[in-house]
């Protein structure tokens, strides 16, 4: 039998409340055992998981032993507060039972819509990837208001899902996938196996029902696969109170695949290429062209001149010593960095700029090498540099 996760190497899997947390007896550890076994058979196998995991004001709620109805911001914040903790020692436990580290990311949105922000979570969650652990990440209940919130975590694990540039989001439901309408209301319901586009059709299947735990329901997972699609990941639907759920779908247990829209590197860099406006120049020497062309980073010991003023992760142009245009892509460095580290190799950078300085000018995932238009979208396996 194949494998239904077959050629997905970095993986995103979204746990909601109700399948971590019974509000009776709290944490449901068994559940959350046979989950990370499951995450640690993937990480053998070499692929890269992260989780985002609801569940932090759910486990406070019943660790406070907190009356049922509504909370009042306030309440849901300081519930959110000690659910992390309990949370975050259980993620710790179950998955350390293989060897594996886990590493918490408490995230609001301002995390992923704003460029520096976003910057700095993509290379501390990457970091984190580079390390062996597994990120979990939620969003940071104790401080998001209703202005800073995602409002449900499948579009927060769609977010991450595209800062990350994963290639699957699995989404674990109370569902096994999607239907042809509410299938708690329509007997007749047909279940959908593949998605090949989000059409308005599809989206018109997605009921409105939340469990009493989760913010979400259909409807946010078919936004989630929207948002995912577009930037290139592959989405599944499908149940998730079940013992090792993600077994399950390599098993071929039922389920709706979302096919992704594009390859999530080129799709990211066409985003580069056609949405963002250069706010500076990096002239470069003769041996940087031939990298960028090869598919590497552009390093600081290859810029020659800083021309304009930018902040980290502006886009800005990558010119050859006669004025042309190599590449454009997300700057690691604010101007005034960038005119100190140009011509620099990594021993220099650290002496004058200190043991956090980054290693590249632009990262090679965040550059689109060509003229606008006519890009090079580069398919090489360095990830580092």
């Amino acid at each position: 039998m194949s494998d239904a996760l077959d050629g997905f190497g970095r993986i995103v899997v979204k746990i909601g409340s109700a399948l971590l947390v019974d509000r009776e007896r709290g944490l449901k550890l068994d559940w959350l055992r046979s989950l990370t076994d499951d995450v640690a058979a993937l990480a053998r196998e070499g692929r890269e998981v992260l989780l985002v995991s609801s569940g932090a004001i759910a486990l406070g709620r019943a660790i406070m032993k907190l009356p049922a109805g509504a909370l009042k911001l306030e309440e849901a914040q300081a519930a959110a507060a000690v659910g992390q903790i309990a949370l975050a020692r259980a993620y710790s436990e179950a998955l350390g039972r293989h060897k594996l580290e886990a590493g918490q990311i408490l995230l609001t949105l301002r995390d992923t819509e704003e460029r520096r922000p976003y910057l700095n979570a993509r290379a501390t969650i990457g970091t984190l990837l580079q390390f062996g652990a597994v990120p979990v990440i939620n969003e940071n209940d104790t401080v998001a208001t209703a202005e800073i919130r995602y409002g449900d975590n499948d579009r927060l694990a769609a977010r991450v899902a595209t800062m990350m540039s994963a290639d699957l989001l699995i989404l674990l439901s109370d569902i096994d996938g999607l239907y042809t309408a509410p299938p708690a209301d329509n007997p007749n319901a047909r279940h959908i196996p593949v998605v090949e586009a989000i059409t308005p059709q599809i989206e018109a299947m997605a009921g409105g029902a939340a469990s009493i735990f989760s913010r979400g329901g259909m409807k946010t997972k078919i936004d989630a696969g929207k948002i995912a699609t577009a930037a290139g990941a592959a989405m599944i639907i499908t149940l998730g109170n079940r013992d090792n759920p993600i077994d399950a779908i390599r098993r071929g247990e039922r389920q709706t695949l979302f096919r992704a829209g594009a390859d999530p590197v080129r799709s990211r860099k066409r985003w580069i290429a056609g949405h963002l406006n250069a706010t500076g120049r990096l002239t470069v020497d003769d041996g940087a062209v031939r990298a960028l062309h090869a598919g590497k980073s552009l390093l600081p010991a290859g810029v020659k001149r800083v021309d304009g003023e930018f902040r980290r992760g502006d886009t800005i142009l990558v010119l050859d010593e006669a004025g042309s245009e190599v590449a454009r892509g997300l700057v690691a460095y604010d101007a005034a960095e960038a005119r100190l580290v140009a011509g620099l190799r990594s021993a220099a950078i650290e002496e004058r700029l200190g043991g956090g300085a980054r290693a590249t000018m632009i990262h090679r995932d965040d550059l689109v090498v060509g003229r606008v238009g006519q890009e090079e979208v580069s398919e090489g396996t360095d990830h580092a540099r």
